[in-house]
């Protein structure tokens, strides 16, 4: 499985060119930043687009990536190992429930990116309907074995949500941390029965004919949580106050390149096939379209997101409902999208 820090080796040419960038900013004139990913995964892609296509260059920022598991990368920018990093929204709200005072400075894409996806020989057997109801779609995760990338991690909670609304409860799986490619080698020998996760991982098992979709974040679903926030560019709550210009480069890079990705499909894709080279180019145009279609055309976080994002944490268990909080405007800050 290539790692997330694989560098664009084809098509880098036409990338800054497009970008009309002439080499970027000095090294030694780049700001230092450190930005934690909670997974390696296609929902990152616009930390990809912006890092392979110089974007945070012309920016004047030196960016380094860190891949923390899960909730690992929030706790990496509570601690201040990391100044910032690209979650989900019920990640923020959850923490900001038990004190740890965050802030969502831009949303790169306004659905969870979560499908939850199960072996097509086990559809079959039990005559699975694709097109009925979701609450009758989910009835099947009953009994299962799921994959999930990290326990309290947004593919935890969309599955969880999925299985609540089939009156599935979290005892009546069996719910296992996995990454990838670990997952994917599982779902392969059968040794699990699916899993909760994200492209180009849900596109392969589509289109390899091994997997059926169960829920489609694609669509919305499930839909009482849609929209919600998801790679969202966070920091703590006093960061700004003395990395203004810091918040507004990391901010205006995002922003570029979520304008790319949507502009620029070619050129996107070279950046994928570089990060994710053992992908064949149909399973990650599939995923690209995907992300494309969840890629908002502002960036400003919303309240409604942030909302849902907390409305998932009590379907999931993970929160209490008069846990939720009273004013989601405190955990947003869009001025540097100005």
């Amino acid at each position: 499985m290539p790692i997330a820090n694989i560098k664009l080796i084809a098509g880098i040419g036409l990338v800054t060119a497009a970008l009309g960038l002439s080499g970027g900013v000095a090294r030694a004139q780049a700001t230092p930043v450190t930005i934690a990913l909670p997974a390696i995964s296609v929902l990152f892609l616009a930390e990809y687009v912006a890092e392979d296509a110089h974007i945070w260059e012309k920016e004047g920022l030196a960016v380094k990536v860190l891949n923390i598991s899960g909730i690992g990368s929030i706790n990496a920018v509570i601690s201040k190992s990391a100044d910032f990093s690209m979650s989900s929204g019920p990640s923020i709200t959850r923490a900001y429930a038990h004190g740890q005072k965050l802030v969502a400075l831009a949303t790169a894409l306004n659905q969870s990116g979560q499908d939850v996806v199960l072996r097509k020989d086990i559809a079959d057997a039990a005559h699975f309907d694709p097109t009925a109801p979701l609450a009758t779609r989910a009835q099947i995760l009953k009994g299962k074995t799921i994959a999930i990338s990290a326990v309290g991690a947004i593919p935890d909670l969309v599955l969880r949500a999925v299985a609540k609304a089939g009156g599935v409860t979290p005892d009546q799986m069996t719910i296992t941390p996995m990454q990838p490619p670990e997952f994917l080698a599982a779902f392969a020998r059968k040794s699990i029965d699916g899993f909760s996760n994200t492209p180009p991982f849900i596109q392969q098992v589509v289109l390899d004919g091994t997997g059926v979709i169960v829920s489609d974040s694609a669509k919305g679903e499930p839909t009482e949580f849609s929209p919600v926030s998801a790679t969202m560019l966070m920091t703590r709550s006093d960061f700004c106050a003395s990395q203004k210009s810091v918040c507004e480069k990391t901010v205006h890079g995002t922003v570029a390149a979520m304008q790319f990705i949507r502009a620029q499909p070619v050129e996107t894709l070279a950046i994928m096939k570089a990060r994710f080279p053992s992908y064949d180019e149909k399973v990650l145009k599939a995923a690209y379209e995907m992300l494309k279609a969840m890629t908002p055309d502002s960036a400003a976080t919303t309240i409604p997101e942030l909302e849902n994002g907390d409305q998932m944490n009590v379907a999931a268990g993970y929160m209490k409902s008069e846990d939720k909080l009273a004013d989601y405007g405190v955990l947003i800050d869009n001025s540097f999208l100005k």
